[in-house]
């Protein structure tokens, strides 16, 4: 009997083993006996991690006030120059807040139906701060030469980026822009289209004996009459193509600024356009009227070939943005290719 009792004992402490080994098999095991998961909760983890990394990931923007850092991809944007508004709206973007075009209810007629619901913060020299604060913007971008005074302001609204400068080369402030908003694949394709536009009608003009016409561009304001030269929005669209200005215009600056009839001559070339910017009050319309019903200017060349067209100064001047560049093109193309210029 007592050898019978020591097999037993024997026999559950076996039994016993052997139950604990199954307890702690179950810990590396799944509850449906599968292999060990741990490596799988890892990746999966791993997965997590890499998910949250790119939803929190930051980039850095160098500008005109220094460097500055913003956080995943804005969404409620800021635009505080309306060159910016058309960049933006050309990458696909409607921003939360935007000034008011400088001509038009709020918005310039050419940006009108892409911009119904966005919310008006001022002027371009006249923001509004408290009405970019309500909006909560995850990104604001403006100008040094405008807003320069309000960047730090800005900046404790939200993450702000400022743009150097203004005149004539858009395409500097279109890339920063494009970089600031986390696009800039998609900036250089909106520039490729247009450097492309810009190439076709430059081998059009060739083609038909037409790209060494001396251009002139005219502006009527309100108490100024200018002449603009190179350095300008359409000055620079201009010599991207290749066409010619009159010498008088072949100047690198910007533009000759309260021309008197004195110098009329200076406007003279194969062709002119002339543009008007008229703010409601009737004054720039009147000066336009007495400048082109003067015998003075009916005696310059192009008036007399009947090259001469009016334009819009929002497009060619005001606007400054990649939408009214692709306009310019169409205009040209119209007047110089399409018409017996």
């Amino acid at each position: 009997m007592k050898k019978l009792w020591i097999l037993v004992a024997f026999v559950a402490f076996t039994l016993f083993l052997a139950a604990c080994g199954s307890d702690n098999n179950e810990e590396t095991t799944g509850n449906d006996g599968s292999e060990d998961t741990s490596e799988e909760q890892n990746n999966e983890s791993s997965e997590d991690s890499s998910n949250d990394s790119e939803e929190n990931s930051s980039y850095v923007v160098e500008h005109a006030m220094g460097e500055t850092e913003i956080e995943g991809q804005p969404e409620d944007i800021v635009i505080l120059t309306n060159h910016g508004t058309e960049a933006l709206l050309s990458l696909g973007i409607t921003p939360v807040g935007a000034v008011q075009s400088w001509t038009g209810d709020p918005w310039y007629d050419h940006i009108e139906d892409d911009m119904e619901g966005v919310n008006v913060v001022g002027l371009e020299n006249d923001i509004s701060l408290e009405s970019i604060a309500e909006l909560d913007p995850d990104l604001i971008i403006g100008n040094k030469m405008r807003q320069e005074d309000q960047y730090e302001q800005l900046s404790a609204i939200a993450p702000t980026v400022f743009e150097e400068t203004l005149r004539g080369d858009w395409k500097v402030n279109f890339e920063l822009i494009a970089e600031a908003v986390g696009m800039p694949e998609k900036g250089q394709e909106v520039l490729d289209e247009y450097n492309n536009r810009v190439d076709q009608l430059a081998s059009d003009l060739e083609e038909n004996g037409k790209l060494d016409t001396k251009v002139s561009i005219v502006r009527f304001m309100a108490g100024d009459v200018r002449i603009y030269h190179k350095d300008s929005f359409s000055g620079i669209i201009l010599e991207e193509i290749g066409l010619e200005r009159p010498e008088a215009q072949d100047k690198d600056d910007f533009a000759a600024k309260n021309v008197t009839k004195e110098r009329i001559d200076e406007m003279d070339g194969d062709v002119i356009f002339y543009f008007t910017y008229e703010t409601g009050d009737g004054e720039a319309s009147t000066v336009e009227e007495e400048w082109i019903n003067d015998p003075l200017w009916n005696n310059l060349s192009a008036v007399e070939a009947g090259n001469v067209h009016e334009v819009s100064d929002t497009i060619w001047n005001t606007a400054g943005g990649v939408r009214a560049a692709n306009l310019m093109l169409d205009d040209l193309e119209q007047y110089l290719l399409n018409s017996d210029s």
